[in-house]
């Protein structure tokens, strides 16, 4: 199963019913989406409901693994906790096996409290990667991925020769462009699938108000002035500055 460039991502900014998120998944599937990235908890057993029968085998399902605690914000990255995440992701979408598996969560922002974080390296051996790299073998798991902030963090996944795809946000879409020349070579050179998760700028590329005191402050000082005269550019032309962020990222 080969994803399309175009897929549907589970994250918390928002709670939406069970039936709203079946719903959202049908209608994905519907528009020819077949690239699905979860997120543990709740939203994995959903996910599972509206893949029964025929339609798992129609998407690549991605999982990430660290997040299986009772703390949202917790990263547990030794082997046990990896194995134990991917079997409840397993278990909540009602599969026998997982598409891609990212490591996930490994460099949050550092403004997130470091006491709700164990610092075990997951790329140490016998931590996250080497249990997921068993998993691999066992079929469980086909690919391994990683998700994260940092340039340095990606590379160094890179070069264990056991990761086939990253997942990188914030660092590539109509505000910012440093994966240009932080990680598209490296990637290039060895052949890694790369995943943008943020096209829209974590909501700063959709033309609405930004709120809250969640990811997208963050980037507010530096790229929201940017933001917004992209948005009056697009206004003047009419242009629904959604389309063109997306545009801009599948170009």
């Amino acid at each position: 199963m080969t994803p399309g460039s175009v897929g549907l991502g589970a994250a918390w900014w928002q709670s939406q019913t069970e039936d709203e998120t079946i719903a959202a998944i049908e209608r994905s599937l519907e528009l020819g989406m077949n690239f699905l990235d979860t997120y543990p908890g709740q939203v994995e057993e959903r996910w599972g409901k509206a893949l029964v029968g025929e339609r798992r085998q129609q998407v690549y399902l991605q999982a990430k693994v660290s997040s299986h605690v009772k703390n949202e914000m917790t990263s547990d990255h030794t082997a046990a906790a990896t194995r134990r995440s991917v079997e409840n992701s397993l278990r909540s979408c009602r599969t026998d096996y997982l598409d891609s598996v990212l490591i996930h969560g490994h460099d949050q922002p550092g403004d997130i409290d470091d006491r709700a974080r164990q610092h075990v390296d997951p790329l140490a051996p016998g931590n996250a990667l080497e249990e997921l790299v068993k998993m691999r073998q066992e079929g469980s798991i086909r690919h391994i991925g990683i998700g994260a902030r940092s340039a340095a963090v990606h590379r160094r996944a890179i070069e264990t020769g056991e990761i086939a795809l990253i997942l990188t946000y914030l660092e590539y879409n109509l505000l910012t462009q440093a994966a240009v020349s932080e990680l598209f070579p490296i990637c290039r050179q060895n052949g890694i699938g790369v995943i943008l998760a943020s096209p829209l700028g974590m909501g700063l590329l959709t033309g609405r108000e930004v709120n809250g005191a969640d990811e997208r402050r963050k980037i507010r000082d530096t790229v929201e002035p940017k933001g917004a005269r992209m948005l009056s550019w697009c206004g003047r032309r009419e242009i629904d500055i959604r389309h063109l962020a997306i545009q801009y990222c599948m170009a």
